[in-house]
């Protein structure tokens, strides 16, 4: 396994717990993803993706398309992931979602992604 770690230029500056998200309507499957994350994400990730005080904004450029692929997220969910982008601590492996969960997770992680700015 790999572990790219991001030029200095493009890691946060000040760690923020919490981003501000734009809230769209959602496609259908982004909306069944949305009830997925707050039942298995939102817990660490924040309301909306948004972050919290024990996981980071998924809203936020780093997890842009080109630099966390939609693999990286079933990866993620899979087998968990050392920290390497913020001080939060490592991500566990979450079991209880099946790659299927994580589809329809990282459709509404995405449709909130491209609606605040993040391609």
């Amino acid at each position: 396994m790999a572990w790219f770690l991001l030029p200095s230029d493009r890691l946060p500056r000040e760690v923020s717990a919490t981003e501000t998200v734009k809230l769209v309507e959602l496609s259908k499957s982004a909306e069944q993803g949305r009830l997925l994350f707050n039942s298995n994400c939102a817990v660490c990730h924040g309301q909306n993706a948004s972050g919290s005080k024990n996981g980071p904004p998924l809203i936020h450029k780093i997890y842009e398309p080109s630099h966390h692929s939609d693999l990286s997220f079933h990866r993620a969910a899979k087998f968990g992931v050392r920290a390497h982008h913020w001080p939060f601590g490592n991500m566990p492996p979450i079991p209880a979602v099946t790659e299927t969960d994580v589809t329809l997770i990282v459709a509404y992680v995405r449709e909130l992604q491209r609606a605040n700015g993040i391609r």
